[in-house]
């Protein structure tokens, strides 16, 4: 037996039974609920509880996110949208029809976040709006962080289901 060969029975190669699979997808999910709109959710917390500057920050930083957030998806929006249809429709046949392990794990990291990147320019093109300022817009954006905290726990939930399943079909040998 050689080290690589004792090295890959170790260490799982597979998508669903690798821990660092797992650290991924626990990093994204924490860091897509922390950076609402691009704002980092403890300055919504400090505008919340101090007010007056920390206010105008917010405001500020929501303002700068937001335009960039519009001005993308205006300029640059339907090569954007084209690109991750294509993506996901890639992903997709070879998740479903194929049955590649990796396929359906980057599939199952990838869709919840389209939806997350969607509802960011709905709230973003609210935001423009409505001239979204002061207790507005932490509304706003902690309704935001709240769905796209319901869109991670469905998430999560589903691929781990779907892990468990692949890692007890497929068995402990790789059979």
């Amino acid at each position: 037996m050689t080290l690589y060969q004792t090295i890959l029975e170790v260490i799982d190669m597979r998508s669903f039974s690798n821990l660092w699979y797992w650290i991924a997808v626990a990093v994204i999910w924490s860091s897509a609920s922390h950076w609402v709109l691009g704002v980092p959710f403890d300055m919504v917390l400090r505008a919340r509880r101090n007010g007056e500057q920390a206010l105008v920050d917010l405001e500020d930083m929501a303002r700068i996110n937001v335009n960039r957030i519009l001005y993308i998806t205006q300029v640059s929006g339907i090569w954007i949208l084209g690109f991750t249809c294509f993506f996901m429709t890639m992903l997709f046949t070879l998740a479903v029809f194929y049955r590649f392990e990796f396929a359906q794990a980057v599939l199952l990291l990838a869709f919840p976040l389209c939806l997350v990147g969607v509802l960011s320019v709905s709230t973003a093109q609210q935001i423009r709006e409505d001239s979204g300022t002061g207790d507005r817009l932490i509304k706003r954006l902690n309704r935001h962080r709240l769905y796209t905290q319901i869109i991670g726990m469905i998430s999560i939930f589903i691929t781990s289901m779907w892990g468990m399943y692949q890692n007890l079909y497929t068995g402990p040998f790789g059979g």
